[in-house]
């Protein structure tokens, strides 16, 4: 198992202990707004790490966005297998290609 499955199980698991002991659980019992905006400042974190930032930074914030990215696909019923498809359904398709693709 690598460290992305494990830590989806991590997830799922502290979805439901108590908001006092977990931050999962603290974000979920918050709703999806909070989570929303947490997801939003860890991309805006790493844009900035990505221009002023070493790349130390710039690793420990992508590794916050995927953790909450993984939080917030949890609490909408969604997985990394989810995620995995659609770059899979995507692959062999150019960048461009794919997004001339997308419903307006």
């Amino acid at each position: 198992m690598d460290i992305l499955d494990h830590l989806e199980q991590v997830i799922a698991q502290r979805r439901t202990a108590s908001p006092e002991t977990s931050y999962v659980a603290k974000l979920n019992a918050r709703g999806l707004p909070l989570i929303a905006r947490k997801l939003g400042e860890e991309g805006v974190e790493a844009a900035i790490a990505l221009l002023t930032g070493d790349d130390a930074e710039l690793v420990g914030e992508a590794a916050d966005i995927v953790f909450h990215l993984m939080v917030a696909l949890q609490a909408r019923g969604l997985s990394l297998a989810d995620v995995k498809a659609e770059l899979a359904r995507r692959e062999g398709v150019g960048g461009l290609v794919e997004k001339a693709g997308r419903p307006d």
